[in-house]
């Protein structure tokens, strides 16, 4: 059971995501940005109650797309959610070019939810995952194969890959809807 100062934690976050992700587009559209992780919030209250892990579903891209920092996120929200942050963050392997690193850092990515995480940074990554593949479904919908062309690996079958592979590291969460949207979503949008 949540109590107030959890659900103040919540109201903050969502607050520091609106204001860290001011002016930023979705790629390839017109989107706010923060239309994304706040659907990864409602994601993951799909799947549990814990408001910090929905802080740190809404915080999940601050650390990789904002000037926020780690110590920032500790001191204003704590260690537990800058941990399940952490979870969901990419080494951007800034001394490379992203179309050069972007396997390396997606296998990163697939080893740590394999070997690493808790189901409480799962659920974190599994709404960040099932949120991108809406996104992406509906622009392939709208654009077909012309929705590649906007991400550092523009060959499908790659992130058919990336997705299978970080959904089914998601052991734990196979009964869950969300898990099973994001099959569902992976075979309409590769194929099977």
């Amino acid at each position: 059971m949540a109590n107030i100062q959890d659900d103040r934690l919540l109201a903050e976050a969502i607050c520091y995501a609106v204001e860290a992700h001011f002016g930023q587009r979705r790629k390839g559209c017109d989107v706010p940005y923060v239309v994304h992780p706040m659907e990864v919030a409602a994601i993951a209250a799909g799947m549990t109650e814990d408001r910090h892990v929905m802080a740190a579903a809404v915080l999940h891209d601050v650390l990789e797309d904002t000037p926020s920092t780690a110590a920032a996120i500790r001191d204003l929200f704590g260690e537990d959610v800058l941990s399940l942050i952490m979870g969901d963050t990419e080494d951007k392997r800034e001394e490379m070019d992203p179309r050069d690193s972007w396997q390396l850092r997606k296998q990163d990515t697939i080893d740590y939810v394999r070997n690493k995480a808790t189901r409480r940074e799962k659920i974190v990554i599994l709404s960040d995952k099932l949120s991108n593949l809406r996104s992406m479904t509906r622009d392939h919908d709208r654009l077909g194969d012309a929705l590649w062309q906007r991400f550092h690996q523009t060959d499908p079958a790659m992130h058919k890959w990336y997705y299978l592979s970080v959904v089914r590291a998601c052991e734990g969460l196979e009964d869950t809807d969300a898990y099973r949207e994001c099959l569902e979503l992976i075979g309409r949008l590769f194929g099977t």
